[in-house]
């Protein structure tokens, strides 16, 4: 999944080398991975990384991802790298996986929230594979960097350089760089598997649905991962109200989006309905039909960037036709039910 980003849209080497001594000083930087932009920091750094925590407006004990080169130790992170690691590290690296193992004693638990694991993953976008690399080697090898979603806590994900501009327009102004690196391929964040408890007898975890599927976790390791207990490590993205855009956004199932077309229980206001059906022939005047894919890769590719768009139209309620409850929309239907979860009573 190496993305081909034109000049235009591609960071050059001097603004690679500025934001990898920008790191290297303990400030921020935004770069782009093929899911979605990070805000990154130096993983050794806890100053550092309290930055992004005090940026995002982040609980601390909100675990954030470590992002290291493809040729990276990962020993030098880790406590010990299982067989069932190196499976699938082998299978989807440099990729969207995110994997939680156990956390080296001299790494900083506040990348991890203070919990005994580290969230590792190699993404695959060049840009970012050239900032690792810059920043390791000012390091003397061992660089990483911490990296949450570069957005407000809570907020979407940003999947260009300009939404990112438009969330932190302080930071920016104060000199953090932003790495251009075109329109994030995958769309979504990178699936999540815990492998940090097989030595207590637990087997891979999905914590993260995403662009890699349990099915293709399964062919590498022989095993479905089972779905998060109660002991699963905290991870990023598992609250049950998250990546939610500004304007109030609801789930709605086929028979009430009939109702609504033609004017049925339709909420005040300017509404906007999320389709991947056809578009109705006859729907009310209050209404406006905005048509994404029915592929689920399409899809997610979209999602988030025309959430954003939405919230500057100006519409008083975004409604989401609800995606197919079927395997290959899981990751969507995750990210849709959490941004609609925010909007609910309680929330």
């Amino acid at each position: 999944m190496n993305q081909a980003i034109n000049g235009a849209n591609a960071a050059s080497p001097q603004d690679i080398d500025h934001a990898a001594r920008v790191l290297l000083r303990g400030g921020l930087v935004a770069f782009p991975t093929e899911t979605v932009y990070g805000l990154g920091a130096d993983a050794e750094d806890a100053a550092a990384v309290a930055r992004i925590y005090a940026a995002k407006g982040r609980p601390s004990n909100h675990p954030v991802i470590v992002h290291v080169a493809p040729e990276a130790d990962l020993g030098y992170w880790t406590r010990d790298i299982p067989a069932q690691a190196r499976a699938l590290i082998d299978a989807f690296w440099p990729g969207p996986l995110t994997l939680i193992l156990k956390r080296a004693p001299h790494i900083d638990a506040a990348v991890s929230g203070g919990q005994d694991s580290v969230g590792v993953r190699c993404p695959s976008h060049p840009v970012a594979q050239q900032l690792l690399r810059a920043f390791a080697a000012l390091k003397g090898g061992h660089g990483g960097v911490a990296g949450p979603s570069a957005n407000r806590f809570g907020h979407v994900s940003p999947t260009r350089a300009e939404h990112v501009l438009a969330e932190f327009p302080d930071q920016v102004a104060a000199g953090m760089p932003v790495l251009q690196g075109g329109p994030a391929d995958v769309g979504i964040e990178s699936t999540i598997v815990d492998l940090s408890r097989l030595d207590q007898g637990m087997g891979p975890v999905l914590l993260r649905p995403g662009h890699i599927r349990p099915e293709d976790i399964a062919r590498v390791l022989g095993e479905l991962p089972s779905a998060p207990d109660a002991a699963a490590p905290r991870v990023s993205g598992a609250l049950k109200a998250h990546y939610a855009p500004q304007t109030p956004l609801q789930l709605v199932d086929r028979p009430t989006l009939e109702a609504l077309v033609v004017g049925v229980g339709l909420p005040a206001g300017r509404c906007v309905i999320i389709g991947y059906t056809p578009r109705p022939l006859e729907m009310d005047p209050a209404l406006t039909w905005q048509p994404v894919s029915a592929d689920p890769t399409q899809y997610a590719h979209a999602i988030y960037s025309l959430m954003r768009e939405l919230d500057d139209r100006g519409y008083s309620k975004i409604l989401v036709e609800a995606p197919p409850r079927t395997a290959e929309w899981d990751a969507i239907n995750d990210r849709i039910g959490r941004a609609a979860a925010a909007f609910r009573p309680g929330n």
